[in-house]
């Protein structure tokens, strides 16, 4: 999902947008995979028309729970960094929204684990002055890149802030 641009004040650009990473989609495809062989099963082995609607109507049920639902919440979840903050965005039915000024960063650290190294993704943790201290961004694609990024975006923004303080 792009970033909805009214969510942007003036001036501001979007300078990395993402969303987690397709290993989500995984266990819900596995689940998909599962449920359809169960259906199919309930299907040629029972053979009796009502149970095997009632199976189908199991497996629909089932269906959106583990499949559709989780789909949704990868489609609808959002991170960008702008020129200015961190905006993140998640949630189908109650959306919740986490913006943090870049100047309000003070540490940004990756977790790589073996899976998400062969995956190409990982976790970005941004540590804040808040009182939240940080913000948790789960299996984020090209992890490392995303970092070199925003630290650039934090030196650029540290550098303009310094040469405004000499012009005083």
């Amino acid at each position: 999902m792009a970033l909805n641009p009214k969510l942007l004040n003036d001036g501001e650009v979007v300078v990395v947008s993402t969303r987690t990473h397709a290993k989500a989609l995984l266990v819900p495809l596995l689940a998909l995979v599962l449920l359809l062989a169960a259906g199919l099963a309930i299907q040629v082995l029972v053979g009796q028309e009502v149970v095997t609607r009632i199976g189908w109507v199991a497996v629909v049920v089932l269906a959106g729970r583990w499949v559709l639902w989780p789909f949704l919440e990868w489609l609808m979840g959002a991170y960008a960094f702008t020129n200015r903050r961190l905006i993140t965005r998640t949630g189908v039915l109650v959306r919740r929204g986490h913006d943090i000024p870049l100047s309000r960063i003070s540490d940004i650290e990756i977790e790589l684990h073996l899976n998400d190294r062969l995956l190409g993704c990982g976790t970005l943790v941004i540590s804040d002055a808040s009182t939240h201290g940080r913000v948790v961004l789960p299996d984020i694609p090209r992890v490392e890149e995303t970092k070199r990024r925003v630290h650039q975006l934090l030196h650029d923004q540290a550098t303009e802030a310094s040469s405004r303080h000499e012009g005083i």
